[in-house]
């Protein structure tokens, strides 16, 4: 009867302590708003609305809240403690990481804002989580942080194109920009690492910048991309695209110096810059390197974004807190590994992703790559000129029996021909423009996609300055017919001997495509 008596006394004051707990936490956040009433718009037993907004509706908080936390994120009671896992170092490791610490940001304030979502993530195939079952795949609200390493780097990146747009006087230009591609994990090591050689350097006379080898008008075609950069909060405007900058005439003064990512040599379009090269970052094994560059970095991982984090982790590792930053190069990662099933992958880029596992968000590394995957296949946002520019290649030759030289680019789409022509009522003018924008003799758009009967499909759309090289071009395909056999397409408005649409009669790789062009213009094979 006593032991009866004992359990009863305790639920009692358990339960007695719970309410007085949620009265005390009700107050405190109703103290937290900005406003202390209702939101507003919400009708009451609605099934429009999330659980979310029902319990915003029901907790009296108002729509847009904000709180600033100020955490150390160095355990200063433990000297041997360096972050992330990392056990004790020895007294001389120890003193050079304080030393190397004294210039970096010990301290992170967060920000933490809970606002509407943009947009509908129902379509996506993403995992399950808790916060899936409780809101459904796509709540109505997300929270956004911000931090102190997320406003230092833009205002880095700031300050950088400040120096640029007065002409960095006094300095060396310090480039750290890719051998080719604008993928996300290319642009996400440039902007990292230029931020990294920023914070380590040594010298005042160097103005280290980001330089994204595109124009920026071309941004617009990566939707992947520009959907991470806005998700992570970089500043975009402060980005300084390949247009923006006239690299040759640092180059003249002999004030440019090139740190080249993810390969050892420069794009053929800016081959008159290769002597400025003085720094390899990432390259491959094997790989022809410049003779007179000196500081050579081999890749020894799958991602060049792991061996970014590597370095932040060794100089500053409280840097890889901050969500948006370690989204940054948790995407490049990804991206680059496949979702970390490329047979390439390293034991690093795993251990490299579980350290950047904060970036991820609610849906976790798996989560994130879906959202990046269905990004880049998702075209209902794309006009013409961005869907031809977003998987563009061009090759410069000399075509047969005449004198002038040939420019011929090649655009491969996700969709069939009919679609593309459907997309704009002056379609033809549209990749009118986007030719001589791209100062094109010749454009063959190669399409790749699945019928409803999950039939894969692959068209090709010619389009030509003149009747002349329409028809020395497709003369060069029919004598190749065994690796492009064509079957006509016939759709009104084209003009019949300069823009023409086929079919590839078999399942054909757009490398083939790739390869005869080349080929045409006169590049050997390698």
């Amino acid at each position: 009867m006593r032991m009866i008596c004992y359990s009863f006394y305790y639920v009692f004051n358990s339960i007695l302590c719970l309410l007085l707990f949620n009265l005390y936490m009700s107050e405190e956040v109703i103290e937290l708003s900005p406003q202390n009433s209702a939101v507003s718009g919400f009708k009451e037993e609605s099934p429009e609305h999330s659980p979310s907004e029902r319990w915003l509706k029901t907790s009296k908080i108002a729509p847009f809240i904000q709180l600033d936390i100020q955490s150390e994120l160095i355990e200063q009671s433990n000297p041997d403690y360096l972050g992330y896992g990392y056990g004790p170092q020895t007294p001389e490791a120890d003193e050079k990481h304080q030393a190397l610490q004294s210039h970096a940001i010990t301290n992170t304030e967060k920000t933490y804002t809970v606002t509407r979502r943009k947009e509908k993530l129902s379509s996506i195939l993403l995992p399950l989580s808790a916060a899936s079952y409780y809101s459904g795949v796509s709540p109505e609200m997300e929270i956004v942080e911000s931090c102190q390493t997320t406003d230092k780097l833009n205002a880095y990146l700031k300050a950088r194109k400040d120096d640029v747009n007065a002409g960095v006087p006094g300095k060396f230009l310090h480039a750290v920009m890719a051998s080719d591609g604008v993928d996300v994990g290319t642009v996400a090591s440039i902007i990292t690492y230029s931020f990294f050689l920023n914070l380590t350097s040594e010298s005042d006379q160097f103005c280290t910048v980001p330089i994204i080898n595109i124009n920026r008008a071309n941004l617009g075609s990566q939707v992947e991309l520009k959907w991470l950069l806005d998700s992570c909060h970089i500043d975009q405007s402060s980005l300084i695209f390949a247009d923006e900058i006239d690299l040759s005439y640092y180059d003249l003064f002999g004030s440019l110096k090139i740190v080249l990512l993810k390969g050892s040599k420069i794009a053929s379009k800016q081959e008159k810059l290769k002597h400025a090269v003085v720094e390899n970052f990432h390259c491959r094994k094997g790989e022809t390197i410049y003779p007179w560059v000196k500081t050579v970095i081999t890749a020894e991982e799958c991602s060049c974004c792991t061996a970014i984090a590597d370095k932040f982790v060794n100089y500053s590792p409280e840097i890889l807190a901050s969500k948006s930053f370690s989204k940054l190069l948790l995407a490049g990662i990804l991206l680059d590994t496949a979702n970390l099933r490329d047979p390439g992958c390293t034991s690093k880029d795993k251990y490299t992703a579980s350290l950047l596992i904060n970036g991820a968000g609610r849906y976790g590394c798996s989560g994130l790559y879906q959202l990046l995957k269905y990004k880049m296949h998702d075209l209902s946002s794309l006009q013409v000129p961005d869907l031809l520019w977003k998987d563009f290649k061009k090759w410069i030759g000399q075509e047969s029996g005449d004198s002038r030289s040939v420019q011929i680019g090649m655009s491969c789409i996700g969709i069939s021909i009919a679609q593309l022509l459907s997309r704009a009522e002056n379609i033809v003018e549209e990749i009118r423009r986007f030719q001589l924008y791209e100062k094109l003799r010749a454009l063959i758009v190669v399409s790749g996609y699945f019928t409803d009967e999950k039939n894969f499909k692959r068209e090709v759309l010619i389009c030509t300055e003149s009747t002349k090289l329409f028809e020395s071009l497709l003369f060069f395909f029919d004598f190749n017919a065994s690796r492009l056999p064509l079957k006509p397409l016939h759709f009104p408005g084209l003009k019949k001997n300069e823009m023409k649409a086929y079919e590839i009669d078999k399942v054909t790789s757009r490398k083939i495509v790739e390869h005869l062009i080349q080929e045409f213009v006169g590049i050997p094979k390698a």
